[in-house]
């Protein structure tokens, strides 16, 4: 078992990192590009996976918050090692893939800070930023908790925060000039989120669904929420873990609700949905709202304020499955080098390993020459692995009402048996069917080749599914 810790993590502290792990103001140009029937995708969102798995990682990281280890424990405990296994190395490589989407979001913040937005768009300057920060922040890590508690929380603040609340109240500024509302006005083209009247585009409040490609999206907005259980391996340095970390879950859930909704109709109403782009659309409402005011010079000091919020997402991973990842070697599942820590208790092999592969990832913006088509594909790969691993997760919150009945939970889902099998169950059925839809392209953004996009997404979900098995062949 890892050494009893000294309690060093706030309840507040720790809100705040779940809040950097989860909610990323990249994600508020991706949803409002669906202008008005954001609310329609948001809600989905909240309802049937930011509740639930809210709820049940609640439960579970109360359960088991003395013990660490987060999702690796709580599957093990309810089905084997193996399979907990398998859960944390989801968890962890999904992780791994997507630290170059957000790295590549810092990497336009930074361009448009220079005065050289055009800098977003290429590809080497994206790889190489992405390499050399995602290194910077490994070093940061590897020098503890402490250090990497404070630049997350005090990165989600001033990075996230902060900047969100800005640009919600430019956007009120903005309206109260007179200027229209973006959304108000949407391309006649896109049949999904607007309607035709005598030639006259109107703005629709739920999607115009007509084929499984139009349904694939909401796959991609499960994965924006995803991530609220990520914190569990941090629960054991709360002082009083099981009754601080549920409620830890449940204000991080209510914030990063809150932010996404104001944020990305902060954007919808400054852009139209045709001027949107994935990795530098945000930075785009801020330099329309800033130049409308005449207050231009704003426009790097919030970038530095956004990219530092980005360093505090990326830190807030890098700690997170990988810790668990560190369980999983001290049971014996992985090799004997890869449990060893540092003198600050860090898993420095692991992150070395993660590092290199992320160095690998990064490199897909040196070959894809377009940066968006790369920063989506990228994503579509992450989708299906973090679906599995919810899964799991739900099915070990029901699982371990019946196998350990008497285990002390300082939070439980509501309702008894009735109650966890409603909401797990509702979160289950979610996750499987975002995830299912998921292997098929979304018609709201430019993926290139259908059957590329196919063959990328299944063969990535089955390539990383099938190498822990591997990996445990032989392993008790």
């Amino acid at each position: 078992m890892e050494p009893t810790k000294k309690p060093n993590i706030t309840t507040t502290r720790l809100v705040f990192m779940t809040g950097a792990a989860v909610f990323s103001l990249r994600g508020l140009s991706f949803m409002a590009i669906e202008e008005l029937t954001m609310f329609f995708y948001v809600l989905f969102g909240t309802i049937l996976f930011l509740i639930p798995a809210s709820m049940v990682s609640a439960e579970l990281g109360g359960a088991f918050g003395s013990t660490g280890g987060g999702v690796y424990t709580w599957v093990k405990e309810a089905f084997n090692k193996k399979t907990g296994f398998l859960s944390i190395w989801l968890q962890w490589i999904q992780n791994v893939v997507y630290y170059p989407i957000l790295l590549g979001f810092a990497a336009a913040i930074i361009a448009y800070m220079i005065g050289k937005p055009e800098l977003s768009n290429n590809g080497t300057y994206v790889g190489i930023f992405c390499i050399i920060v995602y290194w910077i922040s490994t070093f940061i890590t590897l020098n503890g908790s402490q250090l990497m508690s404070k630049i997350a929380s005090y990165g989600f603040l001033l990075g996230t925060v902060i900047p969100g609340c800005l640009l919600v109240i430019f956007t009120l500024l903005y309206i109260a000039m007179g200027n229209p509302l973006a959304f108000l006005h949407p391309s006649s083209v896109d049949t999904t989120s607007a309607y035709l009247i005598n030639g006259i585009a109107y703005p629709r409040w739920f999607p115009h669904i007509t084929s499984l490609d139009n349904v694939t999206f909401l796959a991609a907005v499960i994965l924006i929420f995803a991530g609220i259980e990520v914190q569990a391996v941090h629960a054991n340095e709360l002082k009083n873990p099981s009754k601080q970390f549920p409620k830890v879950l449940l204000l991080a859930a209510g914030l990063i609700f809150l932010l996404q909704i104001l944020g990305s109709l902060a954007v919808s109403i400054v852009l139209p949905e045709s001027k949107i782009t994935l990795q530098s659309g945000l930075m785009q409402a801020f330099e329309n709202l800033f130049n409308s005011m005449g207050v231009k010079w704003l426009l790097p000091v919030v970038c530095i304020l956004m990219a530092f919020g980005v360093l505090g997402s990326v830190i807030s991973w890098i700690a997170g499955p990988s810790r668990g990842l560190l369980w999983t070697a001290k049971d014996g599942l992985l090799p004997a080098s890869l449990a060893k820590v540092n003198k600050k208790g860090i898993q420095q092999n692991i992150l070395i390993i993660q590092g290199l592969i992320v160095t690998l990832l990064s490199s897909i913006y040196f070959i894809i020459p377009n940066v968006g088509v790369a920063f989506f594909l990228l994503g579509a790969l992450t989708i299906g692995l973090y679906l599995i691993m919810y899964m799991f997760m739900y099915a070990a919150g029901i699982k371990l009402r019946y196998s350990q009945p008497d285990l002390q939970r300082s939070f439980k889902v509501p309702g008894g048996l009735a109650g966890m099998w409603a909401i797990a169950g509702i979160g289950f059925l979610a996750v499987l069917f975002a995830f299912i839809v998921s292997f098929f392209p979304p018609s709201q953004l430019p993926v290139g080749s259908p059957m590329e996009y196919v063959c990328l997404v299944l063969g990535g979900t089955v390539l990383f599914t099938v190498l822990p098995f591997l990996i445990t062949i032989g392993k008790k």
